[in-house]
């Protein structure tokens, strides 16, 4: 997927690159695995903002995916790769041999055509899911269960992917995008391959108002604020008034850990992201 830049008519257009979407299936989404979001931007039921910088942005249907992967030895046809508003990464229309449909995130090496299945006995390849404990150690692997039957929670982002390293009894020790390493028990399930879209990250938004068609409203910093505004106000000039970067309530901003010291997973890290 190739990068797309504008010529710079303007100050804007300078900078906006986005992704170019031929490999895309030009049709609309399937209309019964879709349902609405109802949007709320950032304010609670009094019309308060209580979460800042969200909202407006162009209006979405959310799309139903099986993170489950829970149709086994069922083969599958890729009917379609659609766009997704509400995720960085692409996602298949999986069309199964008894008539049912169900999206699943896009791997890289997955196109229209494909054949995909899960369950213990598939294949090893790109899209098609297994238990950790079928799949070869250093394979790439995405949507990784943390809990067996709960459905993939890791590693569902665009261009993702983690590292099976080892396995050794009931757990198999992964390698994660941040570098973390963690034990998974080997039942869990897990997909095969890198996720689609790896562009994504070099996209450049070019203008405020892209980021608004996001729902994403502008974030003003504190410094530039009044002392009743925010802890980092006033001052004459440019002034952080000698204290720790934090919200306007207080909270640390920076290096603040908000994991507990007794969470029972703790266990299950056996390298952490941060030394």
């Amino acid at each position: 997927m190739p990068i797309k830049t504008y010529r710079p008519t303007s100050p804007s257009m300078r900078e906006k690159s986005t992704v170019v979407f031929d490999h895309l299936t030009p049709k609309r989404p399937e209309r019964a695995l879709t349902k609405p979001i109802k949007r709320k931007g950032g304010r609670n039921v009094n019309g308060r903002i209580t979460v800042r910088w969200i909202g407006g942005g162009h209006k979405r249907l959310y799309r139903v995916i099986d993170f489950k992967r829970d149709k086994r030895g069922v083969p599958a046809r890729v009917a379609a790769i659609e766009y997704d508003p509400n995720r960085s990464v692409n996602i298949a229309l999986l069309h199964y041999a008894d008539g049912e449909k169900r999206y699943i995130i896009a791997p890289k090496e997955v196109f229209v055509g494909d054949s995909l299945m899960a369950g213990p006995d598939a294949e090893i390849r790109s899209g098609n899911a297994l238990p950790i404990s079928s799949i070869p150690v250093g394979s790439l692997i995405h949507n990784v269960e943390m809990k067996e039957g709960k459905g993939g929670q890791l590693v569902r982002t665009a261009g993702g992917f983690a590292q099976l390293m080892a396995k050794e009894g009931r757990y198999a020790t992964i390698k994660m995008p941040s570098s973390e390493v963690r034990l998974i028990a080997v039942n869990c399930y897990a997909t095969i391959g890198q996720l689609g879209n790896t562009d994504h990250e070099n996209v450049n938004i070019g203008k405020a108002g892209r980021n608004r068609w996001l729902g994403k409203r502008p974030s003003v910093r504190g410094v530039v604020m009044n002392p009743v505004d925010h802890p980092h106000g006033g001052g004459e000039g440019k002034s952080k008034g000698g204290n720790h970067p934090q919200s306007p309530w207080g909270q640390p901003a920076k290096g603040y850990k908000t994991r507990k010291k007794s969470n029972p997973t703790n266990k299950f890290i056996v390298k952490r992201r941060k030394k």
